[in-house]
């Protein structure tokens, strides 16, 4: 009788036989005592499962295969960057946003503070949360400050270049030759149109989502009311989290702390004074960090500098994400629960402004808490169009096109390379089927 036994593992392979009677086991292994041990054990286990007599001649072979060891670095890269993605989610707007931070995490620091503010003990606070600015996030304040004003400046070329269309009954936004025909328009009237868009020239702010908060000479000082919200200027957020981080603007002076304030739960014991912000020239410098009347200040490129200018773009747009990534992570940035406000600072303002879901409710109060890199830099995806001569974009197809950032996506049909990053949101290795294999496809 003739048996093979195939025994799982995690040493090479190993391969023995034996015949009966008993004394007569002839076998080769080259492991360790425990593989020895779990080889004869998985022998006797079968001899009992089928009864066989030590009498009879009969020879069982026993393989044991393992599979090949992995090789971890290379599956981590895999994972890092997979084939495809889906598709950013879309939240919907008659529901709160969810919590960057879980609400567990947040209820037991908010209980261990309380605990030390029954006893009398103050808050042990590190910069930037005690007033004091981080010595190494300066530089990088500098970086998302200077990659911002080429990342303004490069759109505002490129819009002389490629074109881009915005509806003018929703936030759609499509670059291309011409609007793409997916029926995704939630607009007024939209049903009248059966939910096609209803395409206009888009404008730099289509593309830089207009995100500002209340620039405030000292973020821990007395807090914005509704009544004094015409007393502070309104700049970009990016330029407001640059500012607070160190970046030295005449025209939007900060207070630098020396001595740290003092916090007893969540009431500041001492703030060192108040000090009254000083006079401010006039705001003549500050145009280049602001998308205002930017497509009249930059004129039309050369055809032989767009691709240059592609390029520039978008390395100025990578280090913009990943420096506000960097300083959120040290410094406080609130963004509304509900609306699109953010507000640069340890708590947001009281200005009642927020009209979105139950904001009566609230008595237009906004619902604040930690902002995502995503609210403050928005960015804002569209559709990826591969041959910019076909046709446009159909509903029908929509399953099989992908998404990319808008800047990214302006860059790319500008003449950039596909950052590696955004290729699996972008579904460049889907074949797009005709109108008619669209329905063949499972």
């Amino acid at each position: 009788m003739d048996t093979v036994l195939h025994l799982g593992g995690l040493s090479p392979t190993i391969l023995g036989s034996f015949s009966t009677p008993k004394h007569h086991i002839a076998y080769n292994l080259h492991t360790n005592d425990r593989i020895s041990s779990l080889f004869f054990e998985k022998c006797h286990q079968f001899q009992r499962t089928h009864k066989l007599h030590w009498g009879k001649k009969s020879r069982t072979s026993i393989v044991a295969c393992f599979p090949p060891v992995r090789d971890t670095r290379r599956n981590k890269k895999r994972l890092t960057h997979p084939q495809n993605t889906d598709l950013p989610p879309v939240l919907p707007k008659q529901k709160k946003k969810p919590f960057p931070i879980p609400l567990k995490k947040i209820l037991e620091t908010s209980r261990a503070n309380k605990k030390l503010a029954e006893k009398g003990i103050e808050k042990l606070l590190e910069p930037p949360k005690n007033g004091l600015l981080v010595p190494d996030l300066v530089p990088v304040a500098y970086e998302v400050l200077d990659a911002w004003k080429i990342l303004i400046k490069g759109l505002s070329q490129l819009l002389h270049v490629i074109p881009v269309h915005a509806c003018s009954e929703c936030g759609e936004v499509h670059v291309g030759p011409t609007g793409h025909e997916i029926q995704t328009c939630h607009g007024p009237n939209s049903a009248n149109r059966r939910s096609f868009h209803l395409w206009v020239k888009g404008s730099i702010n289509d593309i830089l989502l207009p995100i500002e908060s209340y620039h405030q000479f000292d973020p821990y000082g007395t807090r914005i009311k509704h009544e004094t919200r015409f007393d502070y200027d309104r700049i970009p957020a990016i330029v407001e989290l640059c500012i607070q981080a160190g970046v030295e603007l005449p025209e939007y002076p900060s207070r630098r702390r020396t001595q740290p304030i003092r916090m007893l739960g969540k009431k500041v014991i001492d703030r060192g004074g108040t000090i009254e912000p000083p006079k401010t020239p006039p705001h003549s410098e500050v145009l280049e960090l602001d998308t205002h009347r930017a497509l009249e200040r930059f004129p039309c490129p050369a055809e032989s500098d767009v691709v240059g200018i592609a390029h520039s773009t978008l390395n100025a747009y990578e280090k913009v994400r990943w420096g506000v990534g960097k300083l959120m992570r040290k410094y406080s940035v609130k963004a509304c629960g509900y609306c699109s406000e953010v507000h640069m600072g340890p708590w947001g303002h009281n200005a009642k402004l927020c009209g979105e879901f139950k904001h009566q409710w609230r008595d237009g109060k906004h619902g604040w808490q930690d902002a995502t890199v995503d609210e403050v830099f928005p960015p804002n995806y569209v559709w990826h169009v591969r041959d910019l001569k076909g046709p446009p974009l159909k509903s029908l197809l929509k399953r099989f096109y992908g998404k990319a950032p808008v800047v990214v996506e302006m860059c790319v049909q500008a003449g950039a390379v596909v950052p590696r990053k955004y290729r699996p949101m972008m579904r460049l290795d889907i074949v797009v089927p005709d109108n008619e294999e669209a329905r063949l496809v499972a």
